[in-house]
């Protein structure tokens, strides 16, 4: 890989700052935020993002909802305290209702949804009913593939010809199908991931290795139409959570496929984002930017460190596992010391200047639920390696 150098020092600097005691400690402090917040987010949920840095309640909608229940999944596992998995299981049966309602399911992220609520239940406590449950939701993604185009349709009504693309997120949706295969013994739900991982490297990928956030495709033809963003700054710039997303799916589908073409694309993805890393190697929300007045969006760091982390178990040059394995514990550490709320009392959140959407300006410099959820996944990670 070919990293600036000063970047890559100060990757080695900040790994070795993150030591096991310092995880420990952290974790009690995130362990302690999630107690404060059980009873708030006990039938509800934190909203997508806060709101001056206090998450509003909301009910059961939109894509971000399983990110609490993932969350408190998360704690169960690194702790067995039964007060995590009771709170955890009392959401299950709001993602049942969801389902039975068909409520806000006209969405690809039934794959975030169902994975961090109902498959985390099933493989944490051998529910059976919510193995039941996320096999159903898998259905319902199946159910959003377009033959003609050969991807999973991202939003809206399946019939809504103006809605006929797919958008870089949903690499993070495909596990959902992919263990539905390995649970069920159905082919069908792995074949739908692995065309839709194969079509999103082929359109959603630049010739620079930055993305697309979204792509557009003929809904007569299935014809590749063009590449534009939602979220980030322009349409040929490279939106961070995008980019995040990319290495941390790219290296999904290689762990359940095998195809190697995915870790190829991998390497290429990664080196473009740490490439555009600042010096407390926490992004700018859009790679655009490397330095400067913009926000920094502290969820893309937290992403692409567990993403970074997956990769590392596939990468077979030692070099490159060592510097992805340090990247990851490095952002970690900054985000540790830098972007982490302070005490508990009057906080709902973990991590700070996180950006839902800048052009929308909606959770701009907030916490974001999908942020606090990735970096406690990536402390667990640091932990367990």
């Amino acid at each position: 890989m070919n990293i600036n150098k000063n970047t890559i020092e100060r990757i080695y600097k900040e790994s070795e700052l993150l030591t096991k005691e310092k995880i420990t400690s952290t974790l009690k402090t995130v362990l302690e935020t999630i107690d404060m917040n059980i009873t708030k987010f006990w039938d509800k949920f934190p909203d997508a993002a806060s709101n001056d840095l206090e998450y509003n309640l909301t009910d059961n909608h939109g894509w971000t909802t399983s990110f609490w229940t993932g969350m408190l999944w998360l704690a169960y596992y690194y702790t067995k305290d039964d007060k995590y998995k009771e709170a955890a299981e009392k959401h299950i049966e709001s993602f049942r209702k969801r389902y039975e309602d068909r409520y806000d399911f006209e969405t690809h992220d039934l794959g975030f949804l169902y994975s961090l609520s109902c498959v985390s239940a099933y493989k944490l406590t051998n529910d059976e009913a919510a193995k039941d449950l996320a096999i159903k939701a898998a259905d319902e993604l199946i159910g959003r593939f377009k033959e003609k185009g050969q991807f999973i349709q991202a939003w809206g009504d399946k019939n809504d010809r103006t809605a006929y693309r797919l958008i870089i997120d949903c690499m993070m949706n495909l596990p959902l199908l992919y263990w539905a295969s390995e649970v069920t013994g159905d082919s069908k739900y792995y074949n739908t991931a692995y065309a839709h991982a194969k079509t999103t490297m082929d359109v959603i990928i630049r010739d620079d290795y930055s993305t697309y956030h979204t792509f557009y495709f003929d809904p007569d033809t299935g014809e590749k139409d063009k590449g534009i963003t939602a979220q980030g700054y322009s349409d040929s710039s490279c939106w961070a959570r995008g980019q995040a997303w990319s290495v941390y799916g790219t290296a999904l589908s290689y762990r359940y496929t095998h195809d190697s073409s995915f870790m190829e694309h991998n390497e290429k993805l990664a080196e473009y984002f740490l490439n555009r890393l600042p010096e407390d190697l926490v992004p700018y929300w859009d790679l655009i930017f490397t330095d400067g007045n913009e926000e920094r969006d502290s969820s893309s760091a937290a992403i692409l460190a567990c993403g970074l982390i997956e990769s590392a178990d596939y990468i077979e040059d030692s070099s490159i596992k060592e510097l992805y394995i340090n990247a990851a514990r490095g952002m970690v550490n900054s985000l540790t010391d830098n972007y982490l709320s302070g005490k508990p009392e009057g906080r709902s959140g973990l991590i700070k200047h996180s950006v839902y959407s800048k052009p929308g300006n909606n959770g701009v410099d907030e916490f974001s639920i999908w942020g606090d959820y990735y970096y406690l996944e990536a402390l667990l990670r640091c932990l367990d390696m």
